[in-house]
């Protein structure tokens, strides 16, 4: 059985301390508050003020040390506070509709059934706004020990929500067909950055993916009663190319000068183990062992945050330099991607390279020689820290069309039939 707080709402009187006036305010008793062993006792000002209330000469509230007495209020049948004057009168009786409001909400307060208090936060959850929500949550899963990247995304991903819906966006608003719309939209967003056009559809499947991913994490933060994001279509990937170098173009590069040295020994050293950017950036000389000759690499992906043990060739330890401290980085001071672009740029035009490459292309670089040489998928797979295999089946792909332009290479000039 529910036990019932039976708590009493009563307006009260306060004398001033040098005006002939008396404060009004709201008293309700027992109050049971958070944190709190005993019941409080909740007093609310009114910002009003009486002064010609008729005292009960009969019903003495105090007396003090000297003999002074106080006496209570005189009350009508209703309980409201007599007045002399019409103001007065008008004052007390907002009050005593102030003391109903509140005893009211105290007396719904013990008849709510768990049930429907439940159903009643649903519903003030349902008019907060999402938009803040997902920028708070930006914080929350994306904080400083994030990929730096990944946050990028993220908030990019909420300019573009602003940008469709506004300031706000109430939890209440959300559902499939709002965010079909949402991805519509994705689809023709400027790119943004000085550039031209819209973001490609890949990007945009990005941007929608982590939509989605807010949603369900609303759903389980109680705000959203249904996984919605269950519900929502994602955008397929298209497939894009991805651009490689081949062994000979590694050896140009390797014996071609590059203004920054650390630049030119990560970049090959990508090559020559697939770690991404951000891998090779944070690697530190504990992360590197030896098992008799064979060396190993034992870190913790910043993007997928997977703990990867990977043996690494003499050559790829090589360009790690000389060995340093423990705590100290392998390729110390490697600059952040946005750094990188243009002396890369320079290095491959110097290198008589016509393809377009990115420091991402080197990991391109070794998945795919990788299958060239016949290593099986699904150890390049792991070689990579793809927790998919689906993943790497794109470079197979490459694979593949390498060997249909290989099928094409040997012609004869004339094929006879035989005769008879």
């Amino acid at each position: 059985m529910k036990d019932l707080t039976n708590t009493k709402v009563t307006v009260r009187l306060r004398k001033a301390e040098e005006r002939k006036e008396w404060y009004v305010y709201i008293e309700s008793y027992p109050v049971f508050l958070p944190g709190k062993n005993k019941p409080q006792r909740k007093r609310e000002y009114l910002n009003r003020a009486v002064t010609t209330v008729e005292w009960d000469k009969k019903r003495v509230a105090r007396s003090s040390n000297q003999g002074e007495k106080t006496y209570r209020p005189k009350r009508d049948d209703n309980g409201v506070i007599i007045c002399k004057s019409e103001l007065d009168r008008e004052t007390m009786l907002y009050a005593d509709g102030v003391r109903k409001l509140r005893q009211r909400e105290y007396d719904n307060a013990d008849l709510y059934s768990d049930s429907e208090k439940a159903l009643s936060e649903q519903k003030e959850r349902l008019q907060q706004n999402f938009i803040d929500y997902f920028e708070r949550l930006i914080d929350r899963r994306h904080g400083k020990n994030s990929s730096k990247s990944i946050r990028v995304n993220w908030e990019r991903a909420h300019v573009f929500l602003k940008q469709f819906a506004g300031d706000t966006l109430l939890f209440s608003q959300i559902d499939t067909r709002m965010a079909e719309e949402f991805k519509h939209f994705l689809l023709s967003a400027p790119a943004g950055h000085k550039k031209s056009g819209v973001i490609s559809h890949n990007t945009a499947g990005t941007y929608f993916s982590i939509f989605k991913a807010a949603v369900k994490q609303a759903f389980i933060d109680d705000y959203l009663t249904v996984n919605l994001a269950a519900k929502m279509k994602g955008l397929r990937d298209q497939e894009s190319r991805r651009e490689y170098l081949t062994v000979d173009e590694l050896n140009t590069l390797a014996s071609t000068p590059c203004e920054r040295d650390v630049l030119k020994r990560a970049a090959l050293f990508s090559a020559l183990t697939g770690l991404r950017h951000s891998d090779i950036q944070k690697l530190q000389w504990r992360e590197i062992s030896k098992n008799g000759k064979q060396a190993l690499l034992q870190f913790t992906q910043k993007k997928t945050k997977g703990v990867e043990y990977t043996p690494i060739s003499e050559q790829a330890l090589e360009l790690c330099g000389p060995p340093g401290s423990h705590e100290q980085y392998v390729f110390e001071d490697l600059p952040d991607p946005s750094w990188i672009s243009r002396p890369l740029k320079q290095w491959i035009k110097s290198a008589g390279i016509k393809k377009n490459i990115t420091f991402h292309c080197f990991r391109h670089t070794f998945a795919t020689l990788q299958l060239s040489s016949g290593t099986d998928i699904y150890t390049v797979s792991k070689m990579l820290g793809h927790t998919n295999v689906k993943t790497t089946q794109i470079y197979a792909k490459v694979v593949d069309d390498k060997k249909n332009k290989a099928a094409q290479a040997i012609r004869l000039d004339e094929i006879k039939s035989k005769e008879g």
